[in-house]
């Protein structure tokens, strides 16, 4: 495993170590400033923010932050989709020396107030329409100040105009909120605030950016913290995988949602790194985004596989041009081949698979984009400065080639720990290497493959059943959108094998033809029990399927149905 046979597969553009700045990560958007004030940093609805813009914005917020007492390693949350506003609350705090943490704006006021609490948030920079849900659990937090926008506040006239009267249909009530006592207003923000340059001393190896919570399906969600290191080294690493990315001349689509870390590190902090200009979506929609792909010709598209397939699967995609696209990363859930070859052929750019965790910032693995060589099944090689290990669970004893064990990777973009909880920093830390909880192998040419989580092995009958090498056959059936296959409580075989099934639009396909499919694919053990049809599947925001959601769900229903 020392040996690193990964790295012969590097091509000559990609070194394997790189030198990286130690400077705190708004200091990309300083740079951006003086070296593109006028280019267009965000295109977000019709409305251009330029890098001068974005700048002076961001010095805005950071000084009125300053203004109602917010001081270095102070935690300011936001609670945004994708806008303009998340990207200058951002920078903002980074600026003003807060600790930035990130919110999911689909939480419940149970959520938020627990992500509130655990993190010690004192500001939150929020929606007018969630403004009611925040409010609700203010006394169960330490928040002391509320900062309001709304999506009209940088939209080009005149849909500034009309979207309240849009989003007051859509969600049944308008939000009134005064600029006035701890409520404050992104837009009087804009008015008063003074762009002046802040001079901060900051900590590169130490200091913590990001408080990014885990998904929580397997418990609470814990804070990763994540320093302007991680953040840093991540990005770089990205740019240098990207090779082919000109600075200042891609445009970025920022579908995956920046409250995910994944769209944080590839859009936002990739855009301005390199001086690019990213095109916002505050959600993803499938017509839009083929319309955002067709007017606004992103070269760089980073998603999940569940974006691809949505994509792919509309009518209607013949008519749009997504000949712009270039090179696309796909992350969060495994990416079917058959997904990867139809995207590639229908835009004639490049669609690869990688792998990483919130904990590493979060990429440690991808496959190479600008060969020709096809990997099936492999989450990639690692990134430069990454090492990655298979270990026999529950321990730090090295396995062979080709022996499934747990994942686990070291390097500088691996988290500083969890925030407040050091015995889980404990546990899945060990000799500095980080823990992935992924069971996987390697192949002798240093390619990794991600087998399933720890937690998601089906264990039926005395037999392990991987649910990806299952979820692989069922994606190659060709009336199957998309699925998703769990172990289910069994009473003789202690867990059986169950799979969740979306079948695409005009298809139509029984449960004998897909266990007959299923039959001819796989050994008899791994073909599932059961089948279940579904107009939709839950997921995550970032398009990952919950999987866990499907377990418990399953499991509820076997206790009602069990006689009292």
């Amino acid at each position: 495993m020392t040996e690193k046979p990964w790295l012969a597969q590097y091509p000559p553009e990609i070194p394997h170590t790189l030198d990286y700045e130690h400077i705190p990560v708004q200091e990309y958007l300083t740079r951006a400033y003086r070296k593109f004030p006028t280019k267009v940093a965000i295109h977000f609805m019709g409305r251009d923010v330029s890098y001068k813009e974005l700048y002076e914005s961001s010095l805005k917020f950071a000084n009125y932050l300053q203004s109602i007492g917010i001081q270095k390693g102070d935690r300011v949350a936001i609670m945004l989709p994708n806008c303009p506003q998340g990207v200058i609350g951002y920078y903002g705090a980074l600026y003003a020396g807060a600790i930035v943490v990130q919110t999911n704006p689909l939480y419940t006021e149970r959520e938020i107030a627990y992500q509130m609490k655990d993190s010690g948030a004192k500001v939150i920079l929020t929606m007018d329409i969630l403004f009611p849900r925040v409010t609700k659990v203010l006394k169960e937090t330490d928040l002391e100040n509320i900062i309001v926008t709304g999506i009209k506040d940088y939209l080009p006239f005149p849909k500034n105009l009309v979207y309240p009267f849009i989003q007051k249909k859509q969600y049944g009530f308008s939000v009134k909120v005064e600029h006035r006592g701890i409520n404050h207003l992104f837009p009087e923000i804009m008015k008063v605030g003074k762009a002046e340059a802040i001079n901060m001393d900051f900590d590169f190896e130490e200091d913590i950016a990001l408080l990014q919570y885990t998904g929580g399906t397997t418990g609470f969600p814990k804070g990763v913290m994540l320093t302007h290191k991680n953040l840093v080294t991540n990005t770089t690493m990205c740019t240098v995988w990207n090779y082919k990315c000109k600075e200042g001349e891609e445009t970025i689509l920022g579908v995956l949602p920046f409250f995910h870390v994944y769209g944080m590190t590839t859009v936002l902090i990739f855009s301005v790194m390199l001086g690019n200009r990213m095109v916002l979506l505050p959600k993803f929609d499938v017509e839009t985004a083929l319309k955002t792909i067709d007017n606004q010709k992103p070269t760089i598209f980073p998603g999940a596989p569940t974006i691809y397939i949505g994509l792919l699967n509309h009518p209607d995609i013949q008519k749009y041009d997504l000949s712009s696209i270039g090179a696309c990363l796909s992350g969060s859930a495994p990416l079917p081949l058959e997904v990867q070859e139809k995207f590639e052929k229908i835009t004639g750019g490049r669609l690869v698979e990688g792998y990483g965790l919130t904990e590493t910032s979060p990429v440690t693995h991808a496959n190479l984009i600008y060969t020709e060589e096809r990997i099936k099944g492999s989450v990639g090689i690692p990134w430069p400065d990454t090492e990655a290990a298979i270990f026999a669970v529950d321990s730090t004893t090295p396995l062979p080639f080709g022996e499934i064990g747990e994942i686990a990777v070291k390097g500088p973009q691996v988290m500083k720990g969890y925030w407040n909880r050091p015995e889980d920093t404990e546990m899945t830390m060990r000799d500095g290497w980080f823990l992935t909880g992924d069971l996987g192998y390697m192949d002798e040419s240093g390619y990794f493959y991600v087998v399933d989580r720890k937690k998601d092995l089906i264990i039926a009958g005395g037999y392990n059943i991987y649910p990806r090498d299952v979820e692989e056959v069922l994606y190659e059936h060709p009336a199957i959108q998309e699925c998703v296959v769990a172990g289910v409580p069994d009473p003789y075989r202690g867990e059986t094998v169950k799979a969740f099934i979306v079948v695409k639009e005009g298809a139509t396909v029984t449960e004998e033809e897909l266990n007959t499919f299923c039959r001819e694919h796989l050994a008899a053990f791994k073909v599932p029990r059961i089948y279940e049809f579904r107009a939709e599947l839950p997921k995550t925001a970032v398009g990952k399927i919950l999987r866990r959601t499907l377990i418990d769900e399953e499991k509820e229903k076997q206790k009602q149905t069990v006689p009292s």
